[in-house]
């Protein structure tokens, strides 16, 4: 199907989508915090007036909280390799935005994603005057991508990755999916399988490379660190004088997770401390209820007062952008989103922490970085919660086997050894062989 029919009929579904959706996603904004902190942005209205704004940028585009952690990883390495870089980092979601805002770099403008209409994109570009565009992940979207064609602006999409499941839901839609995709001048892909995938969404082979992982690459970035405010709030949960008590962690857990990990622990009889941190804030009232219907008694990190009764107490932490040093505290991490809902979240941040990691049936979003960890014997995979509560039991009561199964989880992840250098690397020489520039489209469209 000719690019210019697919960006037509996408361009008389989009204000129908728009009308039907906007109610559902004020509400959202208005729960995760992220109403009234610059939703005009979104419609490419700014405070700061243009010559204010940074120009001939690299304009770097995230959608939720794991995007923004990968552009922020990628952002921090460029900086050190080119410290006069100028960067825009565009989030799309509430959370997304708040964690750019506290964790980029200074000199990073923050920006809300403007919502993808041709003259609101068209109005963005106008203003910062991009070098380049990277996607981070598969996010194409549409009017973006043909915004930055007409403009001659160089697009990337970095830590790609496409499972063989999402190839063949693409591939049901090839006629549509295929003009965006080849609008795309380079992508950086995870694995070899994803290389080939994506060629065959009409990306020209020449211009996809296999990089690693930013997110999973061990070279790059900060790895989480203890924090001394973390541990003063577990040391108050320590029993009989017990100094160090065992630390369990439920990562990004999804509705329904908690009490799984709960009910096993009171089972269990584990005398182990259970701190979850909810893959979704603003779920805190839903899971504050359901750790109390397990029998603890629940401490909010937000509203943090030491437990009254520390055998019995679990840690809710229902603050953004913290489980990575939450992680360093851990004896043992418990994937969320990989027990009831489907996917998994990322083990990469405990493995770099040399925290051992278990995870339910449910990984699939991880392939196949999780069957390479399961071959080494670098990761606990369970196929029922049933099983979970003795396999705590058994990572927390040897030490040695423990840390055996860390370093070859380790050894997975050196594969991914400096994909963000190679990433860097790619952004630049795509940038020296961009197709134009902006002010040459801006004089021939005066």
């Amino acid at each position: 199907m000719p690019r210019s029919l697919v960006l037509i009929i996408y361009n008389l579904l989009l204000p129908v989508f728009f009308i039907v959706a906007f109610p559902a996603w004020l509400l959202k904004m208005w729960r995760r915090g992220g109403y009234g902190t610059g939703l005009w942005q979104r419609f490419g209205k700014f405070k700061l007036e243009a010559s204010e704004e940074p120009q001939d940028v690299v304009y770097i585009h995230a959608v939720s909280v794991g995007e923004v952690l990968i552009a922020l990883k990628l952002i921090k390495k460029w900086l050190e390799v080119e410290p006069s870089l100028k960067v825009v980092l565009a989030a799309t979601t509430s959370t997304g935005h708040e964690v750019a805002q506290q964790k980029a770099p200074d000199g990073v403008r923050v920006i809300y994603s403007p919502l993808d209409f041709a003259w609101i994109v068209r109005a963005v570009m106008r203003r910062f005057q991009p070098r380049q565009i990277v996607l981070i992940e598969a996010e194409v979207w549409p009017n973006l991508v043909n915004t930055a064609r007409r403009m001659e602006i160089s697009v990337a999409m970095v830590n790609a990755r496409l499972s063989k499941r999402s190839e063949r839901r693409f591939k049901k839609y090839a006629a549509l999916i295929e003009p965006l995709f080849a609008m795309v001048d380079l992508v950086c892909v995870q694995y070899e399988g994803d290389a080939e995938r994506f060629a065959e969404l009409g990306i020209n082979p020449s211009n996809i490379h296999v990089t690693g992982s930013i997110k999973l690459d061990p070279s790059g970035g900060t790895a989480p660190q203890k924090r001394e405010a973390f541990q003063t709030m577990l040391d108050d949960f320590n029993t009989d004088g017990e100094i160090g008590r065992k630390m369990i962690l439920l990562a990004s857990s999804h509705a329904g997770e908690e009490s799984l990990v709960a009910d096993t622990l009171q089972t269990s009889a584990s005398d182990a401390l259970l701190v979850v941190v909810p893959r979704h804030a603003e779920r805190r009232a839903e899971v504050l209820a359901d750790l109390e219907s397990s029998g603890f008694e629940v401490v909010l990190s937000s509203q943090y007062q030491a437990p009254g009764n520390a055998a019995k107490a679990c840690l809710l932490v229902d603050t953004t952008g913290e489980l990575c040093d939450w992680t360093a505290h851990a004896d043992v991490v418990v994937i969320g989103k990989s027990w009831l809902a489907q996917g998994g979240q990322n083990p990469a941040e405990a493995i770099v922490a040399g925290v051992p990691v278990i995870t339910g049936p449910h990984m699939g979003n991880f392939e196949p970085l999780v069957s390479m960890l399961c071959d080494a014997g670098g990761i606990t995979m369970l196929s029922s919660a049933s099983e979970l509560g003795k396999a705590l039991q058994d990572v927390l009561a040897d030490h040695e086997h423990a840390g055996q199964v860390c370093q070859r989880a380790k050894n997975v992840l050196a594969n991914h050894q400096n994909a963000v250098q190679k990433t860097i690397e790619l952004l630049n020489m795509n940038a020296s062989v961009s197709r134009g520039n902006m002010q040459e489209y801006e004089q021939d469209h005066e």
